[in-house]
């Protein structure tokens, strides 16, 4: 860290002109390089705080500046500005990093970012905060793929599909996850934490969020201009650690989401591929030999199928022990896990078993008898995949009848205690 804060006792101890009974609204602005563009996010930034105070419940607004390991002058920019707080970094850390300081900084009850590239209206902060409000949201972001939005055709497509990758796993509506400007109560940072150091923050929060279901999300379209300067993301490599950072918060909260998803893949495909096979066998009898490899195919992913579910069911209960929470009972997950209940899966895999053994039975009685089997080929891998689902079904249940015992001992050995955090009421 470079010097010390500018001006902390003027910009953080005299109250606003405007104070009222409401929140301190704290405006974290991380920059790097941003020596363009940084004066004018500032004084627009501050022009902002009369009309933010009028329109919105925040009672007043300070603004910090940090600049993360700059190497131009943004931060000398930047301390041109007394009512700004401004902390440098004496190296690179990252955006998430510069967020986390300008958060540890703030003294206001509810903190906000926006990126220093000139592409958000600071003014939009308003609208943000009363959302924040009347739906006693605990985060508020500017979607930036409203109407009018300048955001380049590549990024903008690539949001798309994160937001729809997101609402699939969340069954949430989202239309953008990397927002670069949104409100956070914050008695909720710790429900946050911890979230990366990378420009992979802000979808790693929008993930949690949705994902973890104990906070609520609100979202409000908003202007977004062409950035001024060169941007710092790559779209291959930020892209794929958006990717990452999505499906890390669905492993964590809800990991039977995404196992279903590739086993809804899987099934989809096996259908594809066997479609065929299995039609002209329901008209002709037989298959040709030319089908071997399609049938082996689907076969295949029947079976990663099957595995894919299984994974989710025993996930789900694993993510329910860490969470403290009951394992889903409803949707998807719901179903398949009473596909996989007792008694249901002991008939079903039971019912697999003898079809396995039914369609093999003519080969095994042939082999036993004369040492050679002519049975047809699909007849062995029909078996086999029978089988491997039986297997299937009778491995998750006696994995998560083991989950069940090691669930009511933990209840009944943990003693009873008051819970660890009580929040205080939104709008107390």
């Amino acid at each position: 860290m470079s010097g010390p804060l500018a001006a902390p006792g003027e910009a953080r101890d005299a109250p606003g002109p405007m104070a009222n009974a409401g929140p301190v609204l704290s405006v974290v602005i991380p920059a790097l390089n941003e020596e363009e563009a940084i004066g004018s996010t500032i004084e627009r930034c501050l022009a902002a705080r009369a009309q933010i105070v009028a329109e919105s419940p925040a009672a007043d607004v300070e603004v910090i500046v940090v600049s993360d390991g700059s190497t131009d002058r943004t931060e000398e920019i930047a301390r041109g500005f007394p009512e700004v707080t401004v902390v440098g970094f004496d190296r690179n850390r990252g955006y998430g990093a510069a967020i986390k300081m300008g958060f540890s900084l703030a003294r206001g009850e509810w903190v906000s970012f926006l990126d220093a590239d000139g592409t958000c209206d600071p003014a939009f902060f308003a609208k943000l905060c009363r959302a924040l409000e009347r739906e006693q949201a605990d985060v508020a972001l500017g979607s930036r793929l409203g109407p009018g939005s300048e955001m380049p055709r590549l990024r903008a497509v690539g949001n798309t599909i994160f937001a729809w990758l997101l609402g699939a796993l969340s069954r949430q509506r989202i239309q953008d996850t990397a927002s670069g400007m949104r409100v956070i109560r914050r008695a909720v940072l710790p429900d946050l934490d911890p979230l990366p150091d990378g420009l992979h923050y802000t979808p790693a929060m929008t993930a949690r969020v949705l994902l973890e279901g104990k906070l609520k999300l609100v979202e409000e379209p908003m202007p977004y201009a062409e950035r001024i300067g060169d941007s710092k993301l790559s779209v291959a490599k930020d892209g794929v650690r958006f990717l990452v950072s999505i499906v890390r918060a669905a492993a964590i909260y809800r990991p039977a989401r995404p196992l279903l998803l590739f086993a809804a893949l899987f099934a989809f495909g096996a259908l594809a591929l066997g479609s065929g096979p299995s039609l002209f066998w329901l008209r002709h009898g037989e298959l040709e030999e030319s089908m071997i490899y399609r049938v082996m195919a689907a076969l295949l992913l029947g079976m990663g199928t099957a595995l894919f579910a299984s994974a989710a069911v025993v996930a789900d209960q694993i993510a329910s022990i860490a969470h403290g929470r009951p394992a889903t009972q409803t949707g998807v997950t719901g179903f398949v896990s009473r596909i996989f209940g007792r008694r249901v899966a002991i008939a079903t895999a039971a019912a697999l078993f003898a079809a396995a053994v039914a369609v093999s039975w003519p080969g095994v009685v042939e082999y036993v008898s004369t040492a050679h089997v002519h049975m047809h080929w699909s007849r062995v891998m029909l078996s086999s995949l029978l089988t491997v689902l039986a297997l299937a079904i009778a491995t998750t249940l006696f994995l998560t009848e083991t989950i069940d015992l090691i669930r009511a001992q933990r209840t009944a050995q943990a003693p009873l205690r008051p819970p660890d955090r009580v929040r205080p009421a939104r709008g107390a």
